[in-house]
């Protein structure tokens, strides 16, 4: 696939941690999705401003509006995040509760992908979010790894080959709905 016709992809870690184990799989959807997509990872989750439903349509911050322009020249969202507590990480809401108003995730094809020792309970959580706001294909363009750091190596490799495997089918199914989508 040429350079030009790669799908424009922005990636969000619910980590703020460096070298969390999202950060790593956002790295490794990168490498097997280089032909596909042109991954870029959104870095400042912890710059956004606590969400004010007043700033949400006027007055609303620089950096909010950065990360709204960045949602909407991208053709897919792509969610890598771990479970705190049972539940999404803040600064992950945050983000998402600053588009809510402005609709960058309406039919928008977005993956997402909990990656925790768990994980269920913020994935499930996570995936409720995203259908209010009318994610596209959400349903299918999810993935729970459990476990993940058993999963995940240091480097950013996925160890495990069922969830390798995963992967590569949700990529595909990504990869898809994004053509729907551009149809």
């Amino acid at each position: 696939m040429k350079p030009s016709s790669l799908k424009n992809i922005i990636a969000i870690s619910g980590s703020t941690r460096k070298n969390s184990a999202n950060h790593h799989l956002i790295k490794a959807i990168g490498e097997l999705s280089k032909d596909t997509f042109e991954i870029t990872l959104f870095e400042d989750l912890l710059g956004l401003p606590a969400f004010n439903p007043d700033e949400s349509i006027e007055n609303t911050p620089e950096k909010v509006l950065q990360f709204r322009a960045l949602l909407n020249a991208a053709d897919g969202i792509l969610i890598c995040t771990p479970e705190y507590a049972h539940g999404v990480p803040g600064t992950l809401k945050n983000a998402i509760d600053w588009t809510v108003s402005s609709a960058e995730f309406s039919n928008k094809p977005a993956v997402l992908i909990t990656a925790s020792t768990d994980g269920k309970y913020g994935h499930a959580g996570l995936l409720e979010t995203l259908k209010v706001i009318e994610a596209k294909n959400i349903e299918n363009l999810e993935l729970l790894i459990s476990f993940a750091k058993t999963k995940i190596n240091a480097e950013g490799e996925i160890t495990e080959e069922k969830t390798l495997e995963q992967i590569k089918a949700l990529l595909n199914r990504f990869n898809e709905t994004i053509n729907d989508v551009q149809d």
